[in-house]
């Protein structure tokens, strides 16, 4: 096993040229790009809207238009099918699902009920045969019928309004002009949009927001849509208003003869003189038709053209329309009428899509972060090389290869995938640069533990990489279990996270068992050395004889006092839960002059009636972030109060960033964040229990349970905001923290087998001291990627890094003070008497195990 093959070797390095390959086109513009072979050319990570700026919208289907459009349709079937059928009815009426209607006649019944079976009849749906029911039917007293409109159909009519409003959305944002978009249809109700480079974002959800349903009927001029509110009106009519403000009642006939589907083309014209505003429209044949019949017979009368449900305009009808054009005077101004061109021309939606979260940022704090991301990857790709030279010198260099070329290799995996990098995503590539040495160092250290063992040093290097394998693989595992809890939570910006640190994970296990082996054996058998090299440092740990398990109950005291006063405060106090959670919006504004001024935002904005109002400046002086609490009325109540808040702020502030999470969304974010919690302490404690004993399985989660609780503790303390990414940086920890348990946890399984009379607290100190240098080395280079990260990583990313240094630090520490200990106490080794004796009498023991191992 002292050499590599020679097919094993060409394999790696074609593999690493692939992957720098795959990997160079993120290097060049869109420009260059295009002239690379096609197969390549698509080959880059595509940046997320919180690096490049962009809005990352999220609709919902109104399921009240789907309701009342086959509310609609079902009292129009009934109409017609009694009527066709010569049957007298009254009181045909609908609400919600439910439409009732008499039969005049009580003998007429059976045949009114036979004439609406087709309404009820069941048919089968779906790839595997299910039925449906569209309309079931209850016979009444005094011949009532009561037809109730099926939860399947509604469902169904959902399902078939996304289908249509996905490719109008799409049609709809390639009429605005811009390029960089994604539409897809999320969940069975949502369409999630993806909108990237400068826009106007408000624009765009106006555009987006509205059905667009173009009619055109006649105007009822039986009597004036005031004397219809004050009396009847004919039940062929309804009354409708119109746009203005305030809004004016009209009668209009119920009968659509022009619809939005008749259009081949519509254009907003502006005189260029009175700067009058107006449409100009062409009609497809059917269409052209039955304009030129209605118009010939109703000369003098007036048509109403409809924008959904609204009387857009009621032209007098001076002469037939014969050939389907025109133009149509509106009351809008010239970008509205240019937009609502854009809309006809794009199509109609079948409902109302209603805007359910908002994640917007300019593209100049996109542009900021990325550069700060940059940065900091930079600062902790220095810092933790430079820290693997200082203490192994060659093998430190041979490190920072392997890390090198694990980036590339994490680049090549993102363009492979099409993976969109995020900002918490670039967050997970500087983390892994300070993880990424965690296998190095592992296996460093048990070549170094072979060597001292009297093994040559070609055996030291092979049993180092073969014993180190299980280590790294368990202690990898944990950190996987949580990046697919955190795919699973469903946040685009977490996912983005999630894929980052999986892909990181992976490729630096990879790495070290391939190429970092490969040139560790090269050097072997071309410089030959026959023992470790001198130089390497890490033997200042071999002195150490720390009695850790002395203090074992001072330790677990405090921790637990502690995670008792986090657990008060979380429950009086309570975290300060983001908008992410707690729904609402959170706005980072910069003065377009001078400082940021939150007293006078706090002013301005609590004037317009939209609640509590945090402003607070950031960093930058002439930044600040405004937070607008939960409105309480629903999805859309949150949006306008977002559109005030830009109205009122526009002049004096640049928008730079929006978060807007509607009570749906919030309420979901908040189940998949417990039960991402809940789930991932579940598969953990499982996998530790089989690759482990129960007494494992249960320190690991203590120790799991003690760092969240702290980290929560560390929340109510500070008053952090509490968001998604913070769950992130929770559920991260946890995979660390066990990392670096397992790594321990490992070592006192051997442990266990060699020395079986050894007492467990003199075990547990024995195989924290043997694991003590890769415990320094691992804390040391990961928290030194976070300072990186927390100093340079920009103001968006800092919370997050942070919390993570908090958490590494304790993280390290629950390795050793709360899981090692809590095996003791669920008696691990039950013959093994715990006492001062037996630790004095075991000590020499201690000593010549460390040297042994």
């Amino acid at each position: 096993m002292h050499r590599f093959s020679r097919l094993k070797a060409v394999l790696i390095w074609v593999l690493v040229v692939v992957a720098v390959v795959v990997a160079a086109p993120n290097l060049l513009s869109d420009g260059q790009r295009s002239k690379l072979p096609v197969w390549l050319a698509h080959s880059h990570v595509a940046l997320g809207p919180d690096v490049q700026g962009g809005s990352h919208l999220l609709f919902q289907i109104e399921r009240a238009d789907i309701v009342k459009e086959r509310l609609e349709r079902t009292v129009a079937d009934i109409r017609g099918k009694l009527r066709e059928s010569n049957i007298r009815y009254t009181g045909l009426t609908g609400s919600d699902q439910d439409v009732t209607v008499r039969i005049t006649d009580a003998g007429q019944v059976d045949a009114a009920i036979n004439a609406l079976s087709a309404l009820t009849a069941t048919r089968k749906s779906g790839w595997f045969g299910g039925s449906i029911q569209n309309v079931s039917l209850e016979r009444g007293s005094d011949g009532q019928l009561t037809l109730r409109i099926s939860k399947d159909s509604i469902d169904e009519g959902i399902a078939a309004a996304q289908a249509q409003s996905l490719e109008v959305v799409e049609r709809r944002i390639a009429g605005l002009g811009i390029k960089d978009f994604s539409v897809r249809a999320d969940g069975r109700d949502r369409i999630d949009v993806k909108a990237l480079g400068s826009i106007d974002v408000e624009r765009l959800k106006n555009i987006l927001n509205e059905p667009a349903q173009l009619s055109v009927r006649m105007i009822d001029e039986s009597m004036s849509g005031q004397e219809a509110l004050a009396g009847r009106w004919p039940a062929t009519s309804e009354v409708l208003y119109s746009l203005d403000d305030p809004p004016v009642p009209y009668l209009v006939d119920r009968t659509d003869f022009v619809t939005g589907k008749n259009l081949v083309d519509v254009q907003a014209v502006v005189d260029a003189q009175t700067k009058a505003v107006a449409i100009s429209y062409k009609l497809d044949s059917e269409g052209a038709e039955h304009l030129a019949q209605k118009t010939r017979q109703n000369i003098g009368r007036h048509l109403a053209i409809l924008f959904d449900d609204q009387v857009m305009a009621a032209p007098m009808i001076n002469a037939p329309i014969v050939d389907g054009t025109g133009m149509v005077p509106v009351s809008f101004s010239e970008d509205g009428a240019y937009d609502l061109a854009l809309m006809l021309r794009a199509g109609a939606l079948p409902a109302t899509l209603t805007t359910v979260e908002e994640r917007t940022v300019s593209t100049a704090l996109g542009a900021e972060s990325k550069r700060a991301g940059l940065v900091a990857g930079f600062v902790a790709a220095v810092l933790v090389i430079g820290l693997m030279f200082a203490f192994y010198r060659k093998l430190g260099i041979i490190t920072g290869i392997s890390l090198v070329l694990s980036l590339v290799l994490i680049l090549a995996v993102l363009s492979a995938i099409g993976a969109t990098l995020t900002l918490p995503g670039i967050a997970g590539i500087v983390l892994i640069i300070g993880m990424a040495v965690d296998a190095n160092v592992l296996v460093y250290e048990r070549i170094r533990e072979q060597a001292k063992a009297g093994h040559s040093f070609a055996d030291a290097i092979d049993n180092g990489f073969s014993r180190a394998f299980l280590t790294i693989l368990d202690a990898n595992v944990t950190i996987i279990i949580a990046a697919a809890i955190l795919y699973y939570l469903g946040s685009d910006t977490v996912r983005g996270f999630a894929v980052t640190l999986a892909a990181g994970i992976l490729t630096t296990v990879f790495t070290t068992f391939t190429l970092t082996r490969w040139i560790v054996v090269t050097w072997l058998h071309r410089k030959h050395p026959r023992h470790l090299p001198r130089d390497v440092q890490t033997g200042i740990f071999d002195r150490a004889n720390i009695r850790f398990m002395g203090i074992r109950r001072y330790t677990f005291t405090v921790s637990a006092a502690l995670s008792i006063l986090a657990m008060v405060g979380l429950a009086t106090v309570g975290a300060n839960l983001g908008v992410d959670f707690a729904g609402g919006s959170l706005v980072e504004v910069k003065a377009k002059q001078g400082s940021a001024d939150p007293n006078d935002i706090r002013a301005r904005l609590g004037d317009l009636n939209i609640g509590d109002i945090e402003a607070r400046r950031l960093a930058d002086a002439s930044t600040a972030s405004v937070r607008i609490q939960a409105q309480g009325g629903g999805e859309n109540a949150e949006q306008s109060a977002m559109t005030l808040l830009r109205d009122e702020l526009a002049d004096d502030y640049e928008i730079r960033s929006v978060e807007v999470v509607g009570p749906a969304v919030s309420g979901e974010l908040t189940r998949a964040a417990t039960l991402g919690l809940l789930g991932s302490l579940a598969v953990i404690l499982l996998y530790i229990w089989l690759r482990f004993e129960w007494q494992f399985a249960i320190g690991a989660i203590i120790a799991t349970l003690h760092d969240i609780i702290l980290t929560l503790g560390l929340f109510v303390l500070t008053g952090m905001e509490f968001n998604l990414t913070s769950v992130a940086a929770i559920l991260t920890i946890v995979g660390y923290s066990l990392n670096d348990t397992v790594v321990v946890y490992d070592r006192m399984r051997e442990n266990l087998k060699r020395y079986r009379k050894m007492p467990l607290p003199i075990l547990i100190d024995a195989s924290i001291n043997q694991t003590l240098s890769r415990t320094v080395l691992t804390a040391a280079t990961t928290l030194l990627a976070l300072l990186a990260l927390c100093l340079f990583g920009g103001e968006v990313i800092r919370p997050f890094a942070f919390v993570m240094l908090f958490g590494v630090a304790l993280g390290t520490f629950s390795s050793i003070y709360i899981a090692a200990p809590v095996l003791i106490a669920f008696k691990l080794r039950p013959d093994a008497v715990d006492s001062d004796q037996n630790k004095k009498v075991a000590e020499p023991g201690t000593n010549s195990g460390n040297s042994a191992v």
